[in-house]
């Protein structure tokens, strides 16, 4: 059986194919209401309905029976929740075409499933507590101005260092893209290499902080390329610039610790939810950075994304449905902070919540201040054609110019598509 990790799922970004399967149970609906009472008599207490409620498999243990006890714990509707050990996304995509289960269900907002009327917008459900959280993640929820999800915890990327490796070299924490150059040339000696932030010398996950350090992002205006800027070649040349200073062809890939717990590196970019690992094995012996600015013109950022709470458009009772994600993950915030942080690290989505968790220290800051997410206009194939060009450029020091314009020409027309 084919199951799919929280860690793969966030992986998958943009649009999914959607396709059609047999029926779904139809659930009970809310019954219809008496036509006629007398006097002095008392109207019968409405029943509660059903809500399916579906998750993926969270790999940690326990959370299945987190969410299970959070739907026993809400009294205006009976949820019963599914997990889904098998291809989730497959199955929910193959629902939300066929049937009205499930009423609630988690995943990112994608821009064909709005386009073909599955979600329910949810702006109404977040409108009173909008400011509490990041206005990135709020931008990725976001479908021509109108909001479909509402996240449940973040997870983010930082550049952890290790303090003694650059105390012994006489570095100071990088600020700067040039101050990073710098710092990993200096770093790399001895067997150990600089910086470390994946096989493919950055291309994948460095994509969105190298725009971002310059100022610009994957899309802007909610319909055009955000890169057409010739700034954008001159931030993608530094990586061609770090490539001496890069591990390279290291056991496992960036989003694993062990290159940075075993001392083959002095920094390495990933994600934060290695962070008790981290501790655990160099103690105190390190420090965590958002991925530096390029200039004053630019901002330092890391990367934030995570699964979002969702309402199916055809179920059957979708007020019922806005009214228990409402109550879940804007109203009961001790479920959301449990949810966050006792099945491994990750962090509550409201901002009020992320400032209780003493454990994300530096981490919370980061995301307060430069978290920075991709919108659902961000899709796979416009992901590789900047990828593609951004290890092009790193590997084999091709023309950073010309690379950038073929990956806004192949933008362009995944953009043209999403519009049509």
């Amino acid at each position: 059986m084919r199951k799919t990790s929280r860690r793969a799922f966030l992986a998958m970004a943009g649009t999914a194919v959607l396709s059609a399967c047999g029926s779904n149970s139809v659930q009970t609906g809310t019954p219809p209401p008496s036509t006629a009472y007398s006097a002095g008599v008392t109207r019968p207490k409405p029943k509660p309905v059903d809500l399916a409620q579906w998750y993926h498999p969270y790999p940690e243990a326990g959370i299945q029976e987190a969410v299970t006890r959070y739907a026993a714990a809400y009294q205006k509707s009976k949820v019963a929740v599914q997990w889904n050990p098998d291809d989730y996304e497959a199955k929910l995509n193959a629902a939300l075409t066929a049937g009205p289960v499930p009423d609630v269900f988690e995943g990112q907002v994608i821009v064909d499933r709005v386009r073909q009327g599955q979600l329910v917008p949810l702006d109404d459900v977040v409108g009173p507590v909008r400011g509490d959280f990041n206005a990135s993640v709020l931008a990725a929820q976001t479908v021509d101005g109108k909001l479909y999800g509402v996240p449940q915890a973040l997870d983010t990327q930082v550049l952890f260092y290790r303090k003694s490796f650059l105390q012994e070299a006489k570095v100071q924490p990088p600020q700067t893209l040039d101050e990073l150059v710098e710092a990993a040339k200096k770093l790399s000696k001895d067997g150990v290499k600089g910086l470390f932030a994946g096989n493919d010398a950055g291309a994948a996950a460095l994509a969105g902080p190298l725009l971002w350090s310059a100022g610009l992002d994957y899309v802007k205006d909610g319909k055009s390329v955000g890169f057409d800027d010739p700034r954008a070649a001159t931030t993608f040349a530094k990586l061609h610039e770090l490539n001496g200073s890069l591990l390279l062809g290291a056991s496992t890939d960036w989003p694993d610790p062990i290159p940075f717990i075993d001392g083959l590196v002095a920094m390495q970019w990933t994600w934060l939810w290695n962070l008790p690992k981290i501790q655990d094995t160099v103690k105190d012996d390190f420090g965590v950075l958002a991925f530096p600015r390029l200039d004053a013109s630019g901002a330092p950022s890391v990367p934030v994304s995570g699964l979002s709470a969702m309402v199916h458009a055809k179920s059957l009772n979708p007020n019922a449905a806005k009214d228990f994600v409402k109550w879940l993950w804007l109203e009961r915030t001790d479920f959301q902070q449990e949810f966050a942080t006792r099945f491994g690290f990750h962090l509550p989505a409201r901002l009020s919540v992320l400032d209780k968790v003493d454990a994300a220290g530096d981490a919370a800051k980061l995301v307060k201040e430069n978290g920075r997410a991709a919108g659902p206009l961000w899709t796979p194939s416009a992901n590789a054609a900047l990828v593609d060009a951004l290890g092009r450029i790193a590997r084999d020091g091709a023309d950073p110019a010309t690379e950038t314009k073929e990956a806004v020409e192949a933008v362009k027309a995944e953009l043209g598509r999403l519009s049509a």
